[in-house]
C-alpha cells in the first residue's frame, strides 16, 4: 500500500474503511474535555456501549428471580457461558467443545499447568520467551518448584540474538530441538507482549510434537488480536484474557482452550470443582469426580456472570466485524503507524521501531524505544491526549486497534509526536 502523510489520505482511507461504524460502539476516554486518541487496547480495551444493557439485565434477573435465576429466565445462569462458546471458538480457531470461559488469566494457566506440565525423568524443561510477561514467569517459577525443581535447573528461557529486539524462528525451533528428550512442555506468548511481534504458533507446536513436549500458548495479546487456528494447528492448550483487545472490561473473565484429543480423557490429572462436574448429576453433590466432557471439565467454580454478560457484549461486535476483516484493517493501521513514525523528521536518531517490519508478523502494535527522555516524552503525548502504554526501561507501546481506531487518529498521533519529540530535544 502507498501510503501518505496527508490527512487528505488517512480521510481518504477511513472513508473507504467497511468497519468505521464500529468506532461509534464505544465510548472514548476524555482528556482537556476532548475525545482522547486512545492507542492502549492491548492494555485495558474500551468500553463498548452495549455492554452496560447486557450487564443491567442480568442485574435486573437477579432482582427478579435472585437464587431462581440459575434456571429460570432468558438467560439460566446455570448455562450462561455456554452463551460465549461458539464467539470464542471462531476468535481462537477453536471447537466449541474445545473452549470454555471461566475464571481470570493466571488462575487458568495455573490450571493447565497442573494437566500438562507433567515432567518425568530427565523430560523436565520448559521452555518459554525470555522477559515474558510477568505472571507467566511467576506461574512457571512456582509451577517446577512444585514439582520439586529448582527454576534455572528446569526453565530454558529464549532472548534474541544480541543486537536484535525480536525472536528468529528458527532460533525458537533449534532451542526445541536442542532440548529434545529432556523437553517436557513449551509455553509461549502467541504474541510477546513487549514488542508486538507474533510467533509461528503452528511451527512450535509441530516442532514441540516432533520433541516429544506438550505445546501451550498464553493468549492475552492474541485473542481479538490476529487470527487463530488452535484446532487446526493441533496445540494442546492455551489461555487468553478477555480485557485487552477482547473489550470486556478491568479484571474481566478469561477464555480456555483443551485441544479435542485431551479434553476427553478423564484420566488426565486436573485440580477439580464442582462446575466441571457432569451437570447432569451436579446438584446431586456425591463423591466421585466425573468430568463434563470438552474443555468444561476444567471448570471449578459456577460462571462470573456480571463479568461474562459484558464479554457476551463484546463477542458479538467480534462476530459482526469477522477477525479475517479486522486483522486485514489492523496491518493497514501499523502499516500507516509506522511509516509516518519512520517519516517523523524530529527525533529521528530517538527513536528505533522494535516491532516487526512485517505486518503479518506482529500484531495490532507498534513499539518504539525511545533512546532519549522516554518517560517524558510519553508523559507529553499523554497531556496532548494521546493515551499510549510506557514499558521500563524506555519503550513506548502504540495499539491502534481496528474496532475503534483510525487512520485519522493515527495521522493525528504522528503530528503530535512530532510536536513532544521538538518539546523534549535536548
Amino acid at each position: 500500500m502507498n501510503y501518505q502523510n496527508t490527512l487528505a489520505f488517512a480521510q481518504e482511507q477511513d472513508q473507504n474503511d467497511p468497519l468505521k461504524h464500529f468506532k461509534a460502539r464505544f465510548y472514548a476516554p476524555q482528556v482537556n474535555k476532548r475525545d482522547a486518541i486512545y492507542f492502549c487496547g492491548n492494555s485495558l480495551g474500551l468500553q463498548p456501549k452495549s455492554a452496560q444493557a447486557y450487564l443491567d439485565h442480568e442485574m435486573q434477573n437477579w432482582a427478579d428471580l435472585a437464587v431462581e435465576g440459575h434456571f429460570k429466565g432468558d438467560t439460566p445462569w446455570f448455562n450462561y457461558h455456554r452463551l460465549l462458546t461458539a464467539s470464542s471458538a471462531r476468535v481462537v480457531g477453536a471447537l466449541e467443545s474445545e473452549v470454555v470461559v471461566m475464571n481470570q488469566l493466571t488462575v487458568n494457566l495455573h490450571l493447565m499447568l497442573v494437566s500438562f506440565y507433567r515432567p518425568e525423568g530427565k523430560r523436565i524443561k520448559v521452555i518459554m520467551e525470555g522477559g515474558a510477561f510477568p505472571s507467566d514467569q511467576y506461574a512457571l517459577e512456582t509451577q517446577v518448584k512444585f514439582h520439586g525443581f529448582a527454576p534455572e535447573e528446569a526453565i530454558v528461557e529464549l532472548f534474541p540474538r544480541e543486537g536484535e529486539h525480536t525472536l528468529r524462528t528458527e532460533d525458537i525451533l533449534q532451542s526445541i530441538k536442542d532440548c529434545g528428550e529432556e523437553l517436557a512442555l513449551v509455553l509461549m506468548g502467541g504474541i510477546n507482549y513487549y514488542t508486538g511481534q507474533v510467533y509461528d504458533m503452528e511451527a512450535i507446536t509441530k516442532a514441540g510434537h516432533e520433541a516429544g513436549a506438550v505445546v501451550g500458548f498464553d493468549l492475552a495479546h492474541a485473542a481479538g488480536n490476529v487470527p487463530l487456528k488452535l484446532h487446526d494447528w493441533n496445540v494442546d492448550f492455551a489461555v487468553w484474557c478477555t480485557y485487552k483487545y477482547l473489550n470486556s472490561g478491568p479484571g474481566g473473565t478469561s477464555g480456555v482452550f483443551v485441544h479435542e484429543r485431551h479434553a476427553n480423557n478423564p484420566d488426565l490429572p486436573r485440580f477439580a470443582g464442582w462446575w466441571g462436574h457432569d451437570a447432569g448429576v451436579r446438584f446431586q453433590m456425591k463423591k466421585g469426580f466425573i468430568p463434563m466432557p470438552g474443555a468444561e471439565g476444567w471448570q471449578v467454580s459456577n460462571a462470573q456472570i456480571l463479568p461474562m454478560a459484558v464479554h457476551r457484549a463484546s463477542l458479538e461486535l467480534f462476530d459482526e466485524a469477522g477477525m479475517d476483516n479486522l486483522r486485514a484493517k489492523s496491518e493497514k493501521l501499523t502499516g500507516y503507524l509506522e511509516y509516518l513514525i519512520d517519516d517523523v523528521h524530529v527525533g529521528k536518531d530517538v527513536l528505533e521501531v522494535i516491532t516487526p517490519r512485517d505486518p503479518k508478523a506482529r500484531g495490532c502494535q507498534i513499539s518504539m524505544l525511545v533512546k532519549q527522555n522516554a518517560r517524558e516524552l510519553f508523559n507529553k503525548l499523554m497531556e496532548a491526549g494521546i493515551i499510549v502504554d510506557f514499558r521500563e526501561p524506555s519503550v513506548i507501546r502504540v495499539a491502534p486497534t481496528p474496532l475503534y481506531n483510525s487512520f485519522e487518529e493515527v495521522y493525528r498521533f504522528s503530528e503530535i509526536l512530532h510536536e513532544c519529540l521538538e518539546a523534549v530535544k535536548n
